[in-house]
This record gives structure tokens, sequence and C-alpha cells, in this order.
């Protein structure tokens, strides 16, 4: 395990069903819930493209509170062969802290590390602080790949490591 001093917290390497990551997600999932709620059910389709195979994760980034209270999350997976950022989260108490930056940043790191010349990621057009994250990383708006063309409000974003 890695951990990186960021006071008040560290940025841990973990494994995809570590129990803190998982409940990280799990918040998301319902906060998503939530924001996209009103657009009706999910079809089939969506629910595919929103999907995470376990046996494509290659790195989770996961910051801690000093207790190993979770506080932000972001996945790296292998998607078709191109390095694909997903699950950014920062628990909703702790939000303004750069705790997002943070694990961006060292997700960016990882996969630089590993060999990556590129990472893309998909979001929605309801989150506006990750999109507003994305573009102040240096993130550029590219077209929406496959398979979130299933979801209509999904805008999609690219990062050069080279």
């Amino acid at each position: 395990m890695t951990a990186t001093a960021h006071p008040p917290y560290t940025l841990e390497s973990v494994a995809w069903d570590d129990p803190r990551a998982a409940a990280l997600r799990a918040e998301m999932d319902a906060e998503m819930g939530e924001r996209y709620g009103d657009l009706g059910p999910m079809s089939d389709a969506a629910r595919e493209a929103l999907a995470v195979d376990p046996a494509t994760i290659r790195h989770v980034v996961l910051a801690v509170d000093h207790d190993g209270t979770p506080l932000g999350h972001a996945a790296l997976r292998d998607h078709h062969g191109a390095w694909e950022v997903k699950r950014v989260v920062v628990a909703a108490g702790h939000r303004g802290r750069g705790i997002g930056r943070a694990v961006m940043t060292e997700a960016e790191r990882v996969a630089r590390a590993a060999g990556a010349r590129r990472l893309v990621l998909q979001t929605g057009d309801r989150q506006p602080e990750a999109e507003a994250l994305y573009v102040a990383l240096g993130w550029t708006r590219i077209p929406t790949y496959p398979p979130y063309e299933a979801l209509a409000q999904s805008r999609c974003y690219g990062k050069r490591l080279d």
C-alpha cells in the first residue's frame, strides 16, 4: 500500500473491493440517482455503460482521513485498451478541501508511471463541479466514446500525459 501525505488526509492504493472504497461508490450511486432520477428508468444499455467489471481495474486511489474514514476515490481501468478514470467521488461533507484534485493528480501519476500516454473519462451534464475540476486539471472535452452514447447526458474528457 502506498501512502502519500496530504494533511489532513492520506492517499492510499487499495483494491477495488476495499470496503471503504465500495462505501464511497455506493454514496456516489445514491447521489447520482438523485441528480438524474427525474430522467426516468435507466435503459439496460445505459446501465451496462455505467457498469464496471472489477477485472478491468488497474488501480484505485482512496483518500482517507486520520481515522480511516474514506473521503475521496478514483479508479483507473482498462477500457478496450485505453486508460479510463472511473468513479471519481469526494464524500459530500468533505468537498472543497482539494481532495478531488489530489485523487485525480495521483491517478494521473500512477497511469503515467505505468506507461499510459492518455487518459479518458465520462461524466454527466448534471455534474458541473466535476467538469470544472477536470478542466482546471487540464482535461479537454472530447466526443462521447462507446459505450456512453447510451447516456444522452454524457460528457467525455481526455488528457494527454506525455
